[in-house]
């Protein structure tokens, strides 16, 4: 598979994903967009995979937009207000649909700064594992712009409205310890590889079908009767599946 500003390497059955833009620091590009949902979908059709790990090349996990082509006003930033909007939902606003529609499990490997659209990518998958050299922002007031990846969905449903709101209206940007302090990262560690992949393979060991069926459940309704009924038809499925009752000797 041809794909640019993207590395992609199966071990096992963890997949492996690199934005690969070291000298932009990994800032989103159009080539990126199409590779890394091309991937994910595919990843997510493969049975062999189980877990999938998020992280960039070189010192940044991802500095979000290229400030350089908005100037410019090139790539996804070209043309009047219409095109943007289009330009928008057809390209970067795909990722966060990507990785919503996953079943399998994801890891943000944060290596680095996460910044704008970077923040919000770390946001949009289930488990941040983070380097103590990383630092988060949810920067885009300071550049005069909004959270047009879906980072106003996702912060919120990390680390709360009120953390949210904070976050995005000073646009600071928290060190890693701040970050784990506030939810917004689940571990924090010098050995990001080694422990990413410890984790991830904790995690590959349970139950497939019960670790899809749990994501959706926790990013469902958050009604009560419609989250319970959703429940137990899930549960009625995975009672009954090969895979439990081998669990259970």
């Amino acid at each position: 598979m041809n794909l640019t500003h993207l590395k992609v390497k199966k071990e096992g059955n963890l997949l492996w994903l690199t934005l690969d833009l070291p000298d932009k620091r990994n800032a989103i590009s159009l080539p990126m967009v199409d590779s890394l949902t091309t991937i994910l979908k595919d990843a997510d059709w493969d049975s062999k995979v189980k877990v999938i790990i998020l992280t960039g090349a070189g010192s940044a996990f991802c500095a979000g937009g290229d400030i350089k082509a908005m100037k410019d006003k090139s790539g996804m930033f070209a043309g009047d207000s219409e095109t943007l909007r289009q330009n928008y939902m057809k390209g970067i606003q795909q990722i966060p649909r990507a990785i919503e529609a996953l079943q399998t499990p994801i890891i943000a490997m944060v290596n680095g700064p996460a910044i704008g659209a970077g923040l919000d990518l770390a946001c949009m998958c289930d488990l941040r594992v983070a380097s103590t050299k990383a630092s988060f922002g949810e920067t885009f007031a300071k550049v005069g712009l909004v959270p047009g990846d879906g980072g106003t969905f996702f912060l919120p449903r990390v680390v709360g409205y009120a953390k949210a709101m904070e976050m995005s209206l000073t646009a600071k940007v928290y060190s890693a310890e701040e970050a784990q302090k506030m939810g917004l990262v689940n571990f924090l560690t010098d050995e990001l590889k080694s422990y990413t992949k410890e984790l991830a393979e904790t995690i590959a060991k349970n139950s497939f079908t019960a670790l899809t069926m749990i994501k959706k459940g926790l990013k469902g309704s958050r009604d009560l009767n419609t989250q319970l009924d959703l429940m137990a038809a899930f549960q009625g499925i995975t009672q009954r599946t090969q895979d439990h009752f081998d669990r259970l000797k």
